[in-house]
Protein backbone atom coordinates (compact mmCIF):
# COMPACT_ATOMS: atom_id res chain seq x y z
CA UNK A 1 0.00 0.00 0.00
CA UNK A 2 1.13 3.57 -0.65
CA UNK A 3 0.06 6.80 0.99
CA UNK A 4 -1.94 8.64 -1.63
CA UNK A 5 -2.69 11.76 0.38
CA UNK A 6 -4.18 13.23 3.52
CA UNK A 7 -7.22 15.39 4.13
CA UNK A 8 -8.93 17.06 7.09
CA UNK A 9 -12.47 16.87 5.72
CA UNK A 10 -13.68 13.31 6.43
CA UNK A 11 -17.05 13.86 4.77
CA UNK A 12 -15.39 14.86 1.48
CA UNK A 13 -12.88 12.02 1.71
CA UNK A 14 -15.66 9.48 2.12
CA UNK A 15 -17.18 10.67 -1.15
CA UNK A 16 -13.81 10.34 -2.88
CA UNK A 17 -13.40 6.81 -1.49
CA UNK A 18 -16.80 5.82 -2.81
CA UNK A 19 -15.92 7.26 -6.21
CA UNK A 20 -12.59 5.42 -6.27
CA UNK A 21 -14.47 2.19 -5.72
CA UNK A 22 -16.58 2.87 -8.81
CA UNK A 23 -13.28 3.13 -10.71
CA UNK A 24 -12.12 -0.27 -9.45
CA UNK A 25 -9.68 1.03 -6.84
CA UNK A 26 -9.92 -0.21 -3.25
CA UNK A 27 -9.00 2.34 -0.60
CA UNK A 28 -7.88 2.06 3.01
CA UNK A 29 -8.48 4.99 5.36
CA UNK A 30 -6.39 5.55 8.47
CA UNK A 31 -6.96 8.15 11.15
CA UNK A 32 -5.76 8.53 14.73
CA UNK A 33 -8.42 11.06 15.72
CA UNK A 34 -11.30 10.43 13.33
CA UNK A 35 -10.79 13.83 11.68
CA UNK A 36 -7.45 13.92 9.87
CA UNK A 37 -7.51 11.10 7.33
CA UNK A 38 -4.76 9.27 5.45
CA UNK A 39 -5.79 7.65 2.15
CA UNK A 40 -3.90 4.50 1.17
CA UNK A 41 -4.24 2.53 -2.07
CA UNK A 42 -2.60 -0.60 -3.53
CA UNK A 43 0.70 0.22 -5.21
CA UNK A 44 -0.50 -1.43 -8.43
CA UNK A 45 -3.07 1.37 -8.85
CA UNK A 46 -0.70 4.23 -7.96
CA UNK A 47 -0.70 6.05 -11.29
CA UNK A 48 -4.46 5.94 -11.80
CA UNK A 49 -5.15 6.73 -8.14
CA UNK A 50 -2.84 9.78 -8.14
CA UNK A 51 -4.70 11.21 -11.12
CA UNK A 52 -8.06 10.69 -9.42
CA UNK A 53 -6.74 12.11 -6.15
CA UNK A 54 -5.47 15.24 -7.86
CA UNK A 55 -8.92 15.71 -9.37
CA UNK A 56 -10.41 15.41 -5.89
CA UNK A 57 -7.96 17.87 -4.31
CA UNK A 58 -8.68 20.37 -7.09
CA UNK A 59 -12.45 20.10 -6.71
CA UNK A 60 -13.47 18.10 -3.61
CA UNK A 61 -17.11 19.18 -3.94
CA UNK A 62 -17.65 17.80 -7.42
CA UNK A 63 -21.11 16.27 -7.77
CA UNK A 64 -19.67 12.90 -8.80
CA UNK A 65 -18.42 12.22 -5.25
CA UNK A 66 -21.84 12.77 -3.72
CA UNK A 67 -23.40 10.61 -6.42
CA UNK A 68 -20.91 7.82 -5.69
CA UNK A 69 -21.75 7.94 -1.97
CA UNK A 70 -25.45 7.87 -2.77
CA UNK A 71 -24.99 4.81 -4.95
CA UNK A 72 -22.91 2.98 -2.31
CA UNK A 73 -25.53 3.59 0.38
CA UNK A 74 -22.97 3.04 3.18
CA UNK A 75 -23.27 5.01 6.42
CA UNK A 76 -21.03 3.05 8.79
CA UNK A 77 -18.08 5.47 8.83
CA UNK A 78 -15.81 5.73 11.88
CA UNK A 79 -14.83 9.25 10.87
CA UNK A 80 -16.04 12.33 12.73
CA UNK A 81 -17.62 14.73 10.28
CA UNK A 82 -16.74 18.38 10.64
CA UNK A 83 -19.16 20.26 12.82
CA UNK A 84 -20.81 17.15 14.29
CA UNK A 85 -19.01 17.44 17.64
CA UNK A 86 -16.62 19.94 19.18
CA UNK A 87 -14.87 17.53 21.56
CA UNK A 88 -12.18 20.02 22.60
CA UNK A 89 -10.79 17.87 25.41
CA UNK A 90 -10.92 14.71 23.30
CA UNK A 91 -9.10 16.43 20.47
CA UNK A 92 -6.48 17.85 22.85
CA UNK A 93 -5.98 14.45 24.49
CA UNK A 94 -5.37 12.89 21.07
CA UNK A 95 -2.46 15.24 20.35
CA UNK A 96 1.13 14.04 20.58
CA UNK A 97 2.56 14.32 24.09
CA UNK A 98 5.27 16.80 23.02
CA UNK A 99 2.68 19.21 21.64
CA UNK A 100 0.83 19.07 24.94
CA UNK A 101 4.04 19.42 26.97
CA UNK A 102 5.10 22.67 25.30
CA UNK A 103 1.51 23.94 25.48
CA UNK A 104 1.35 23.33 29.24
CA UNK A 105 4.84 24.74 29.91
CA UNK A 106 3.97 27.97 28.09
CA UNK A 107 0.77 28.30 30.13
CA UNK A 108 2.64 27.69 33.38
CA UNK A 109 5.32 30.25 32.57
CA UNK A 110 2.74 32.83 31.48
CA UNK A 111 0.66 32.31 34.64
CA UNK A 112 3.74 32.53 36.85
CA UNK A 113 4.31 36.12 35.72
CA UNK A 114 1.11 37.05 37.61
CA UNK A 115 1.73 34.83 40.64
CA UNK A 116 5.40 35.44 41.34
CA UNK A 117 8.18 37.92 40.57
CA UNK A 118 7.94 38.45 36.81
CA UNK A 119 11.39 40.00 36.56
CA UNK A 120 13.00 37.03 38.32
CA UNK A 121 11.20 34.54 36.07
CA UNK A 122 12.24 36.42 32.96
CA UNK A 123 15.83 36.61 34.17
CA UNK A 124 15.93 32.84 34.68
CA UNK A 125 14.52 32.02 31.23
CA UNK A 126 16.11 34.88 29.28
CA UNK A 127 18.64 34.10 26.53
CA UNK A 128 22.23 33.97 27.79
CA UNK A 129 25.07 33.15 25.38
CA UNK A 130 27.00 31.27 28.08
CA UNK A 131 24.04 29.10 29.23
CA UNK A 132 23.08 26.47 26.61
CA UNK A 133 19.68 25.70 28.15
CA UNK A 134 18.72 29.36 27.78
CA UNK A 135 19.20 29.07 24.04
CA UNK A 136 15.81 27.29 24.05
CA UNK A 137 13.89 28.57 27.09
CA UNK A 138 12.92 31.96 25.56
CA UNK A 139 10.45 30.00 23.41
CA UNK A 140 8.39 29.45 26.58
CA UNK A 141 8.12 33.17 27.38
CA UNK A 142 5.03 35.17 26.38
CA UNK A 143 4.27 38.72 27.44
CA UNK A 144 0.59 39.04 26.60
CA UNK A 145 -2.54 36.91 26.28
CA UNK A 146 -2.91 37.58 22.54
CA UNK A 147 0.73 36.67 21.98
CA UNK A 148 0.23 33.42 23.90
CA UNK A 149 -3.05 32.41 22.24
CA UNK A 150 -1.78 33.15 18.74
CA UNK A 151 1.40 31.13 19.16
CA UNK A 152 -0.15 28.17 20.97
CA UNK A 153 -3.01 27.90 18.48
CA UNK A 154 -0.59 27.62 15.57
CA UNK A 155 1.74 25.36 17.55
CA UNK A 156 -1.05 22.84 18.13
CA UNK A 157 -2.58 23.09 14.66
CA UNK A 158 0.56 23.00 12.52
CA UNK A 159 2.40 20.67 14.89
CA UNK A 160 -0.41 18.13 14.83
CA UNK A 161 -0.59 18.22 11.04
CA UNK A 162 3.16 17.69 10.77
CA UNK A 163 3.07 14.76 13.19
CA UNK A 164 0.25 13.23 11.15
CA UNK A 165 2.18 13.56 7.90
CA UNK A 166 5.78 12.87 8.96
CA UNK A 167 5.80 11.43 12.47
CA UNK A 168 6.95 13.04 15.71
CA UNK A 169 10.64 13.00 14.80
CA UNK A 170 10.32 16.08 12.62
CA UNK A 171 8.37 17.91 15.32
CA UNK A 172 11.26 17.38 17.75
CA UNK A 173 13.80 18.45 15.16
CA UNK A 174 11.83 21.54 14.19
CA UNK A 175 11.38 22.66 17.79
CA UNK A 176 15.02 22.21 18.81
CA UNK A 177 16.62 23.52 15.62
CA UNK A 178 14.31 26.51 15.18
CA UNK A 179 14.57 27.46 18.87
CA UNK A 180 18.35 27.49 18.67
CA UNK A 181 18.55 29.26 15.30
CA UNK A 182 15.82 31.86 15.89
CA UNK A 183 16.91 32.73 19.44
CA UNK A 184 20.56 33.11 18.48
CA UNK A 185 19.58 35.21 15.46
CA UNK A 186 17.45 37.56 17.56
CA UNK A 187 20.19 37.88 20.18
CA UNK A 188 22.93 38.60 17.65
CA UNK A 189 20.86 41.05 15.61
CA UNK A 190 19.18 42.90 18.51
CA UNK A 191 19.60 41.81 22.14
CA UNK A 192 18.39 39.29 24.71
CA UNK A 193 15.14 41.07 25.62
CA UNK A 194 12.74 38.82 23.73
CA UNK A 195 10.63 35.72 24.10
CA UNK A 196 7.91 33.67 22.51
CA UNK A 197 7.19 30.58 20.47
CA UNK A 198 6.91 32.65 17.27
CA UNK A 199 10.24 31.52 15.85
CA UNK A 200 9.16 27.90 16.23
CA UNK A 201 5.72 28.66 14.78
CA UNK A 202 7.31 30.23 11.71
CA UNK A 203 9.55 27.16 11.40
CA UNK A 204 6.44 24.95 11.40
CA UNK A 205 4.90 27.25 8.80
CA UNK A 206 8.01 27.09 6.61
CA UNK A 207 8.18 23.32 6.90
CA UNK A 208 4.46 22.90 6.15
CA UNK A 209 4.72 25.23 3.15
CA UNK A 210 7.64 23.43 1.51
CA UNK A 211 6.31 19.99 2.45
CA UNK A 212 3.04 20.80 0.70
CA UNK A 213 4.91 22.00 -2.40
CA UNK A 214 6.92 18.76 -2.47
CA UNK A 215 3.77 16.63 -2.09
CA UNK A 216 1.24 18.20 -4.48
CA UNK A 217 -1.07 15.16 -4.44
CA UNK A 218 -1.71 15.58 -0.71
CA UNK A 219 -4.01 18.09 0.90
CA UNK A 220 -1.82 21.11 1.79
CA UNK A 221 -0.95 21.37 5.48
CA UNK A 222 -1.40 25.12 5.24
CA UNK A 223 -3.11 27.10 2.48
CA UNK A 224 -1.41 29.75 0.36
CA UNK A 225 -3.58 32.59 1.79
CA UNK A 226 -2.37 31.74 5.30
CA UNK A 227 1.25 31.57 4.15
CA UNK A 228 0.83 34.92 2.43
CA UNK A 229 -0.71 36.51 5.52
CA UNK A 230 2.05 35.23 7.82
CA UNK A 231 4.77 36.42 5.45
CA UNK A 232 3.17 39.87 5.22
CA UNK A 233 2.87 40.01 9.00
CA UNK A 234 6.58 39.24 9.31
CA UNK A 235 7.48 41.90 6.73
CA UNK A 236 5.31 44.49 8.49
CA UNK A 237 7.13 43.61 11.70
CA UNK A 238 10.41 44.76 10.17
CA UNK A 239 8.83 48.04 9.04
CA UNK A 240 7.53 48.77 12.58
CA UNK A 241 4.37 50.27 11.08
CA UNK A 242 2.22 48.77 13.84
CA UNK A 243 4.42 50.07 16.68
CA UNK A 244 4.53 46.56 18.10
CA UNK A 245 7.78 45.15 19.44
CA UNK A 246 8.30 41.81 17.68
CA UNK A 247 11.23 39.41 17.49
CA UNK A 248 11.46 39.85 13.73
CA UNK A 249 14.82 38.16 13.26
CA UNK A 250 13.59 35.16 15.22
CA UNK A 251 10.58 34.97 12.89
CA UNK A 252 12.73 35.16 9.76
CA UNK A 253 15.35 32.63 10.81
CA UNK A 254 12.69 30.33 12.25
CA UNK A 255 10.93 30.37 8.88
CA UNK A 256 14.18 29.69 7.00
CA UNK A 257 15.17 26.83 9.30
CA UNK A 258 11.78 25.15 8.84
CA UNK A 259 11.97 25.54 5.07
CA UNK A 260 15.48 24.06 5.00
CA UNK A 261 14.44 21.02 7.04
CA UNK A 262 11.55 20.42 4.64
CA UNK A 263 13.85 20.77 1.63
CA UNK A 264 16.24 18.08 2.88
CA UNK A 265 13.48 15.76 4.09
CA UNK A 266 13.14 12.65 1.89
CA UNK A 267 9.78 12.23 0.18
CA UNK A 268 7.45 9.86 2.00
CA UNK A 269 5.92 7.60 -0.61
CA UNK A 270 5.44 4.02 0.50
CA UNK A 271 4.53 2.03 3.58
Amino acid sequence: MILLGTHNNPRAVQGAVDYFKTQGISVSLRSSDGVNVEVWVPEAYQEKAETLWQDFVTNPHDRKYADASWQSGQTNSALIYSGSELNIWQRFSALHWFLKLIFVLCLIVFSSFYLFDANAIFANLQFKPDAPLSWITPALLHFGALHLVFNLSWWLHLGHQIVQRTGARYLFVLFIVSSLVSNWAQFLMVDSRFGGLSGVVYALLGFAWIYSVKHPTQEPIVGKPIVGFMLLWMIFGFTELFFISMANWAHLFGLLSGMLIAFIQPRRKTA
